[in-house]
């Protein structure tokens, strides 16, 4: 996985985004750990299962839905169906030897 350090890819207050399989991280936060990789990782394979541009299309959308339903973005963030599964995982490094395809599904 492909990382690149930057001044503005995420916003202040993450640490790191998933852009096409590519995981842009601030530059203060100077190394990822292993969590944080396995949950772009997860991120990567969800990315790659919806072919790229149904992944963003699906991420935005659920995203504005529960900024509504929630009226708060973080909450929004943290309730999208990609982010309930990366971070119920990431922490075990070998989730993606056994995830089966779609399994954000269950997420939803």
């Amino acid at each position: 996985m492909k990382i690149i350090y930057s001044n503005y890819l995420p916003v202040k207050g993450f640490r790191a985004i998933n852009l096409f399989g590519i995981v842009f991280a601030r530059k203060e936060h100077k190394t990822l750990d292993k969590r944080v990789l396995n949950h772009e990782a997860i991120h990567t394979r969800q990315i790659l299962e919806l072919w790229v541009v149904g992944f963003y299309v699906w991420y935005i959308t659920e995203w504005v839905f529960k900024w509504i339903r929630y009226g708060e973005r973080y909450r929004a963030y943290r309730e999208i169906g990609f982010e309930r599964e990366a971070f119920a995982h990431d922490i075990d490094l070998h989730y993606l030897k056994r995830r089966k395809r779609y399994a954000f599904r269950r997420y939803l």
